[in-house]
């Protein structure tokens, strides 16, 4: 009885181990989930755009959509989620152009899209780095002009670039604080946060920003739960403001309180320096 215990318990460590190793070798696979060209929306209607070819640092060619408005409130830069591709944010880009009155660009991350290569942390930074240096030229505008706009995973590639670089101003999406947190909580069974090479800790990156912050999240979000971004929205400077989208989950689609939230604080940003700091935080519910 003893043995056969023994013997079962051996196959649960082993089996554990497995997979714990496997989630370890294939953790970029389980991070992103790309959508390579000719999958997606590649003629969306009513939007007009212009292919953007680039590069990044490490010569990683990459693509995006720039979609120009004639006379721009601001520029922005869009970075998506982990999931599916550029194409398949076409009504965002949209509805921000038309109805928002902001030139956008959108960018594939390498391995998503038209976009060579395969993805990783230190790749999709730079990917980031790479399509920001293209707008500010296409634009005719400096690079700390630019407002950051990144939904999920987007928000923390963006929060990377904002704390180093600075931004006019920055908004996150579904955002979470960190993958290892997200992760653990998908995954309590696993030692995540000791073994996971990907971080993306916006959490410990966001403190050294320090320009105007809008972030949204849904109370229903079961990807990452809203408890990971008012986690990070805790760790922001002011200005910044917190929006509660009620009902809401990770996928569903961006609502009218989120439209009516972003241009509102494009507004704000055009306001006066001086009337602009003295804007306490707010938290929409």
């Amino acid at each position: 009885m003893v043995r056969k215990l023994f013997r079962l318990l051996k196959i649960l460590l082993l089996t554990y181990l497995f997979l714990v190793l496997g989630m370890m070798i294939f953790e970029n696979s389980l991070i992103f989930f790309p959508t390579r060209y000719p999958g997606g929306i590649w003629k969306p209607p009513g939007l007009e755009f212009e292919d953007a070819y680039f590069e990044a640092a490490d010569a990683t060619k990459l693509h995006g959509w720039y979609v120009p408005h004639d006379d721009p409130r601001a520029v922005v830069l869009f970075a998506h989620g982990n999931g599916g591709n550029l194409s398949h944010r076409w009504d965002t880009l949209k509805e921000l152009n038309d109805n928002l009155g902001v030139s956008v660009m959108i960018f594939d991350y390498r391995g998503y899209g038209r976009s060579e290569g395969s993805p990783n942390e230190k790749g999709v930074l730079a990917d980031a780095r790479a399509a920001r240096a293209w707008l500010a030229q296409r634009a005719g505008i400096p690079e700390s002009e630019i407002v950051l706009m990144g939904e999920s995973l987007g928000g923390a590639v963006l929060v990377d670039l904002a704390a180093a670089d600075g931004a006019r101003g920055l908004v996150l999406d579904i955002t979470f604080s960190s993958l290892p947190d997200v992760a653990a909580y998908h995954y309590p069974w696993a030692p995540i946060k000791l073994l996971m090479r990907s971080r993306l800790d916006s959490f410990s990156k966001i403190p050294n920003y320090h320009g105007p912050l809008l972030q949204l999240h849904g109370d229903a979000d079961t990807i990452v739960p809203f408890k990971f971004g008012r986690k990070l929205f805790d760790a922001a400077n002011e200005p910044k403001t917190f929006v509660t989208i009620p009902g809401r989950d990770h996928n569903d689609g961006r609502t009218r309180q989120f439209y009516e939230a972003v241009h509102e604080f494009l507004n704000q940003l055009n306001e006066k320096p001086k009337e602009r700091s003295s804007q306490p935080t707010r938290v929409a519910e």
